[in-house]
């Protein structure tokens, strides 16, 4: 439900009230919880960016982060569609090169990229 409000608020050009609703924050509250879990990989994603000057869907990146014991850290400290471009995964990497980053990732390749 939260999700449809974020993406909502970008269709109509309301980019102040994005950024109050916190939706990073949402998810680092429950980051504690999930990695409790102790998963192999966490990976933290949205479907689309929708740009509010855009009010609507757009080809931008979508903020990604990749979280393992394997990963190799970068300088990044914030989570948003500028910040995540100056990552490890770079400014635009294909969407379908994800999984198996997750796979290799969480150690279940026997070799990665051969």
């Amino acid at each position: 439900m939260q999700r449809i409000a974020i993406n909502g608020l970008g269709r109509i050009g309301r980019a102040s009230l994005k950024i109050i609703l916190g939706t990073p924050e949402e998810v680092d509250s429950q980051l504690p919880a999930l990695r409790e879990m102790s998963p192999d990989v966490l990976i933290v994603t949205g479907d689309h960016s929708t740009p509010a000057v855009m009010q609507s869907h757009s080809w931008h990146p979508v903020s990604t982060i990749l979280w393992s014991e394997n990963v190799r850290p970068d300088n990044v400290t914030a989570f948003g569609e500028r910040d995540c471009t100056a990552g490890a995964l770079g400014p635009r990497f294909p969407a379908t090169d994800l999984l198996p980053l997750a796979l290799a990732h969480a150690g279940r390749l026997k070799k990665f990229g051969a």
